[in-house]
């Protein structure tokens, strides 16, 4: 079922009112210091809009993990400034609690446009989806806007209980975007359909590949998860990371696909993590017993860049090695570049949020990509075909 988004809302229901709009302004930093504001740009064309039509705007976000209570190093104060510096025509000020009579007073100030409220997160009722703090979350706004697709998995009171509250209660830009990409990919993508899919391990990945795998035309597996399907293979993977317990599922994955994987093969090994100087390149048979692999291999990286390129629609989701660490950067930096080449031919390419996102953005490629996820749990569970209950309770059209 579609949702509602703000495109849907009247003017009568925009004009003059106050716009309660959940964001995922969840972002790094350093020294009172936000590090990196992809998710803040992210949500500029949503407040924009409806700072357009005559809505004064009030922003709900969390930021990082506080128990239910104040904590100093998680106030979004130094995330208002990175507002205001980005939006500098905008009359923006910051709001040191979140549902109280202050806040409350404070968005019916007509003078002011945006206002960012302090961290959800340091209310105690927040992340158990507290009836009576949606309802009080409620009083802030006079209808309900989700832009947060990072946070959409979770059922909190600023994501889910307060859609229930507060009507009309209608996706954001982002939100929109986010669902449409992940969407379409997903039920009815141009062919070939091909899923990256990395990381450390097959288990965070089951519910992903059960999904993906009826779907695509191609699976690559790349990242340490490889190694399980190695040793499902019979092949040796010396001291690599291997999921003892996932292998026989790995056997019956590999028989279920029916030629749809693509395995890395060959390997970039080291005897350890920390000895990169060590690094070489062996066949995906040939890994040594004392070594592991950090990286797929150059013959690896080459396979997976042929495949994309004849693809039509690439969802990725994880990186082929320890991109942090040079050179078992080299695998994942691969896939980009391949993925930034089946863009500019035509494909959609999709990466979905996490460790690949990051990677994306460190090699300057993000604006290379048909989209990029800001949402790396939700894109996960997305993929997976769970439903996400920050858009589950938003409004459906007609």
């Amino acid at each position: 079922m579609k949702k509602k988004t703000i495109r849907d809302l009247t003017d009568a229901e925009v004009r003059g009112k106050r716009a309660l709009v959940r964001v995922d302004f969840n972002v790094p930093l350093d020294n009172g210091r936000v590090t990196d504001d992809t998710r803040i740009r992210a949500a500029i064309p949503t407040i924009q809009a409806l700072l357009n039509r005559g809505a004064r705007v009030v922003l709900l976000s969390h930021l990082g993990r506080p128990k239910g209570k104040p904590e100093a190093k998680y106030s979004l104060e130094p995330v208002a400034r990175r507002l205001g510096e980005l939006m500098p025509k905008q009359n923006i000020i910051f709001v040191e609690s979140t549902d109280t009579d202050e806040a409350v007073k404070a968005t019916h100030d007509p003078k002011i446009h945006i206002i960012l409220l302090e961290n959800t997160r340091f209310l105690g009722g927040e992340e158990t989806n507290d009836e009576r703090l949606s309802r009080g979350l409620a009083q802030l706004g006079d209808f309900y806007v989700n832009d947060a697709f990072g946070s959409a998995h979770r059922a909190h009171a600023s994501t889910e209980g307060i859609a229930h509250c507060l009507t009309p209660a209608v996706a954001g830009l982002l939100m929109e975007k986010e669902l449409d990409y992940l969407g379409s990919a997903l039920e009815n993508p141009q062919r070939p359909f091909v899923a990256v899919l990395g990381g450390a391990k097959i288990s965070g990945k089951i519910d992903v590949i059960e999904q993906l795998l009826p779907k695509v035309d191609k699976l690559v597996i790349g990242g340490a998860m490889a190694c399980t399907f190695f040793r499902a293979m019979g092949v040796e993977t010396g001291k690599s990371l291997v999921e003892a317990d996932r292998v026989e599922m790995a056997k019956r994955l590999l028989d279920r696909a029916k030629g749809k994987f693509v395995l890395p093969t060959d390997a970039t090994v080291s005897p350890s993590l920390e000895a990169p100087q060590s690094a070489h390149a062996v066949a995906r048979d040939a890994i040594p017993s004392d070594e592991a692999m950090f990286d797929i291999g150059p013959q690896s990286a080459k396979l997976f860049a042929e495949t994309l390129a004849s693809a039509k629609t690439v969802v990725w989701n994880g990186p082929m090695g320890v991109f942090e660490t040079k050179p078992f950067d080299a695998g994942t930096k691969a896939v980009a570049e391949a993925m930034a080449k089946a863009t500019k031919s035509g494909a959609t390419t999709i990466v979905g949020g996490g460790d690949s996102a990051a990677a994306v953005a460190e090699l300057g490629l993000e604006d290379a990509m048909s989209h990029v996820s800001t949402g790396g749990g939700a894109s996960l569970e997305f993929l997976e075909g769970k439903p996400l209950p920050g858009v589950i309770a938003l409004d459906d059209k007609a």
